[in-house]
């Protein structure tokens, strides 16, 4: 049974930085994401990267902030978050094996951890 586990999340002043990781269950995934769900918002993309780590795409509002990246060996996936900001407040939830490339629909992704809080104070 895949498992995905999310760390490293929590609260952070604006312009400040937190890493998340999404630590998988012992075998190789295929395209895998990071998506965030605000309070009374729905579930948005965040940020995709291929199977091999090579290739990696980004919603608008966090290009050139967040940093996604992937270390097979270890099965673990991280979402380096920089110069966060209040808007950035939400659930941040990884997703894996979306079977086709590039994929920023949740719909695309058959295994989703629990989530983690990431909370950006002003």
């Amino acid at each position: 049974q895949v498992r995905l586990v999310e760390s490293g999340g929590g609260l952070v002043q604006a312009g400040g930085s937190l890493r998340l990781s999404c630590a998988a269950s012992g075998r190789a995934h295929y395209v895998m994401g990071w998506f965030r769900q605000a309070p009374g918002k729905e579930r948005e993309f965040v940020a995709a990267i291929s199977s091999r780590g090579n290739q990696a795409i980004y919603a608008d509002s966090v290009k050139g902030r967040f940093t996604i990246s992937r270390d097979n060996a270890k099965y673990t996936m991280y979402l380096q978050m920089n110069n966060l900001k209040p808007e950035d407040t939400a659930v941040y939830s990884c997703a894996a094996d979306a079977k086709f490339w590039p994929a920023s629909n949740d719909e695309a992704y058959d295994y989703w951890g629990q989530g983690t809080q990431v909370t950006v104070s002003s």
